[in-house]
């Protein structure tokens, strides 16, 4: 079942990687610039459109999930990690602008919550019944 999602994320990630090596050179920089946001873009809309069309079967379904959830982490700590290295070493206007997109970020998601109440979970039935004990105990 996992070999089926295999494919589905190669071809994306390659294409993920041309492109964002396309933007690189377009922008002047040497690098990759967002081959793998685009990556995951591609592998979430050919899912998308795969299921629309009925192309996507349980087993290619699962195995999508399982890599898109295995494949989503390690890029992005791969990542994170680069980023902050050349942060580092770019000088205190990178960090400063790090620093500061996650507070911003924080205080959005801290209004958001303030104002958004949404509505309450529904209680949880229990996953086991529980049959009452003979004798009244």
């Amino acid at each position: 079942m996992i070999i089926y999602g295999v494919a589905l994320l190669a071809i994306c990630m390659l294409a993920g990687v041309i492109l964002g090596d396309m933007l690189g050179v377009l922008l002047g920089v040497k690098s990759n610039v967002g081959g793998v946001g685009i990556a995951m873009i591609l592998l979430i809309c050919a899912r998308l459109w795969m299921h629309k069309h009925g192309g996507m079967t349980k087993e290619c379904e699962m195995g999508v999930g399982f890599w898109g959830a295995m494949y989503i982490p390690v890029v992005v700590a791969m990542a994170a990690q680069q980023n902050v290295v050349t942060a580092l070493h770019g000088g205190p206007v990178a960090v400063l602008a790090a620093i500061g997109s996650v507070v911003v970020c924080g205080c959005a998601i801290a209004l958001i919550s303030r104002t958004h109440k949404g509505e309450p979970l529904p209680d949880e039935e229990p996953l086991i019944a529980v049959a009452p004990v003979a004798g009244g105990r």
